[in-house]
Order: C-alpha cells, then structure tokens, then sequence
C-alpha cells in the first residue's frame, strides 16, 4: 500500500506545481535517442494541466562539469514534449535565479516550463538549502515524479520538500507500488535474475532476495566471481578478485536458491568478432574469457522462469552490446515475456535488452530507474520518497 500522498490528494487549480521528473535521456547531436522516460511523465504533466494548473519541470541530463557544457541542455528534451503536449511549453535558461524566477511568474495556467539542467548547479548534488529554497520559489507544490532520481538525496529531490507541500505524481507511485510488491508479497514461485558485471554493486540486493525469493538465477560478469568462488578456472575471464570471499560466502548462505550457469560462450578477446567455444562452466582455458551463458544455461534459466509467479529481472547475461554475446540476455528475455508471471525489469541494461528485443509490451512493468531499483531490491528507503509528505 502506497502510504505518500500523491497528486490525487492536492489541489492544483489556479496553482503552479514544481515537478521533479526524470528527462535525464540518451542524446546524439541534440536529438533524443529513447524517449521512454518523456513518454512516462505525460500521465502526470496532463493531469496537472486537466486539474488546472501550470507545470514547472526540472531534471537532471548527465553529468556536466559546468554550466557551459551544452550538449547537456535540457533544451532539445524541451521542444521534443513539446511535440507531445498540446499546450505552450517553455523553456528557461537556468533553473533558478533570476531567468527562472521570470520564467515562471509569467507562465499561464495550463503551459508548460521546462528549467535547465539542475546539475549546471553544483550545489544540486549537495542538497545545498539554497538551491533547495530558490527552486521551491518558483512554485506552490511540489510533485516529485522521478523515480530514477528518487535514490539521490539532491536539492530538487529531496531540498524542496522542506519548503513546499510535497507529494509523488502517478510514475513514482506506480514504480514503488510495483517493486514493493513485488519483494515483500509476491505471487510465488518468486524468480530474481541478476546479471551484470561485477557482484560488488549487488552484494546488498543478493542478501535481501535470498530472505524473500524462491530462486536467485545469475549471469553476466557477475556468475565469474561466483564461480571463482567455487574453485574453477575461470581464464582471462573478468573476476572480482576482492569479491570472491564475498561470493563464495553468499553461495553457502544461498544454498539451492543461488543458480549458476552450468555452461558458457567463451571468446579469445574482447570483441564481436573473436573466436568462440562452448564449454562446460569454469572449465575456461588460459588466453579465453566468458562473454554470455551458453545454451544449456538457456534452458535451464528458461525453464525456471517458465515456472514462476513473479521475475524481478535486474542485469545482462553477457556482453549483449556485441551481438555475437546478446543470446543468453535475449533469450532470458523471451523467456520472462512468454511467461505467465508478474515480470519486473529493473531499468538499465535490462530494460534496454527488453526494448530491443521487441517484447516490451509483454512486461508487466519495465521500470525507469535502474540505481533506484536496485536500491528497493536492497530494501533500502529511497531519499527522494521518503521527503514526500505521508498520506
């Protein structure tokens, strides 16, 4: 049960709502390359404007190290909704001072203003309460509805909270409500796939799923250090050496829940185009690396996920950028979209394998946010939710 108050309980007729949104997109040369995460803040934008009020939005793009790094405007993120709205939609130069502060006292009730990248502003990143108080200037509410941002404990996160009302829009609420279900009253068999390079970034999430999933499935770069673990030989495979203490202790703690590849794609180099073979898990010769899971893997992974009520999938299986690598990711993406389960991807690598493979439309929920998912996989409370006010 959502317990925040979201858009539904305020009022904003003849009011301006600040809107923390995630437009942080994929760019080349000024055009947007993927548009989900535009496409998933129009249910919260039109109904703002339905419910009469003017709609300030804010984001991060990037990383720039300075105001001057342009390529990291919000501006091409601007004219494109504007294609997607029906309605006057500005964009202002700055996010706060005064080019915003004129911005946003001349918008209209029902028009759009887009701020300028809040990172052009180093003291967005450090919850600065000056940066915090000037964007709060600008509007009456606050509505945060980023939830890839909503782990980052930022000015326009989390500081404006503390000096407007604040409440979540319709995609927090939906990825929260979608991902705490999941973990804490899932439709069993409960299936986690985690995948990825290395173990260190998912140490937290493996602990939590082994107390609340049914079977843990891994792959990518991470099974190596696993299976180092293990006391194979693993090549030049890529392994966490610092790691594999951690891995071979998470393998007793897991027990039968903990599933490692039983076979792999090997290369002799770091490219699409290299020699390959199949062989047995850990049994990589000196000079080989494993670059995907192989397909008895497949099957096996396949299988398990067939059999499921819910799939939280978070991370590839190989290197799938390179498409002599991509079968072991794609093919546990087929499987998790012919199954009957409630599936669940965890933003990033995994949602973009999704997309690519075309099966998007078979996913119960593709989520926005793959730090802010991992995080919840974790069981850790997300900044940017907890500043919202409670119902």
């Amino acid at each position: 049960m959502f317990n925040k108050k979201t858009i539904k309980d305020m009022d904003f007729q003849g009011k301006k709502a600040l809107v923390r949104v995630d437009f942080n997109v994929p760019l080349k040369n000024g055009v947007i390359t993927d548009d989900t995460r535009v496409v998933a803040a129009l249910p919260t934008i039109q109904y703002l404007l339905a419910h009469g009020a003017a709609v300030i939005l804010c984001s991060h793009l990037g990383r720039p190290k300075t105001a001057a790094d342009l390529e990291y405007s919000m501006r091409p993120v601007a004219e494109y909704l504007g294609t997607l709205v029906k309605v006057p939609v500005h964009f202002a130069e700055d996010c706060i001072g005064p080019v915003a502060e004129a911005a946003a006292s001349s918008l209209k009730m029902g028009e759009v203003l887009v701020l300028e990248n809040t990172r052009f502003h180093p003291e967005e990143t450090k919850n600065d309460e000056g940066m915090s108080r000037a964007l709060a200037s600008l509007a009456d509410i606050f509505v945060n509805d980023a939830f890839g941002s909503a782990h980052r404990a930022h000015s326009s996160t989390v500081g404006v909270a503390d000096y407007l009302p604040a409440c979540a829009g319709f995609l927090l609420e939906k990825e929260i409500e979608y991902l705490d279900r999941a973990i804490e009253d899932p439709k069993r068999p409960f299936v986690a796939i985690l995948g990825g390079a290395k173990i260190s970034d998912k140490i937290g999430v493996i602990k939590n799923l082994l107390a609340k999933a049914d079977t843990i499935l891994i792959g990518g770069g991470m099974a190596n250090t696993f299976l180092k673990a293990k006391g194979y030989e693993m090549g030049d495979s890529l392994v966490e050496a610092d790691a594999i203490e951690t891995a071979a202790s998470l393998i007793a703690e897991g027990g039968s829940k903990l599933i490692l590849p039983v076979d792999m794609v090997l290369a002799d180099a770091f490219d699409n185009n290299a020699l390959t073979r199949i062989v047995e898990a850990g049994d990589v010769p000196a000079g080989w690396r494993c670059l995907d899971i192989g397909p008895k893997s497949i099957a096996l992974f396949s299988e398990l996920v067939a059999g499921a009520g819910t799939v939280v999938w978070n991370g590839p299986m190989g290197v799938f950028e390179m498409p002599n690598f991509a079968k072991g990711t794609f093919e546990v993406a087929k499987a998790v979209a012919e199954s009957k389960a409630i599936s669940i991807i965890g933003g990033g690598d995994s949602a973009s394998a999704i997309n690519q493979s075309g099966l998007a439309d078979k996913i119960s929920h593709i989520s926005t946010g793959g730090g802010a998912s991992l995080e919840m996989l974790e069981g850790i409370i997300l900044p940017g939710l907890a500043a919202l006010a409670d119902r």
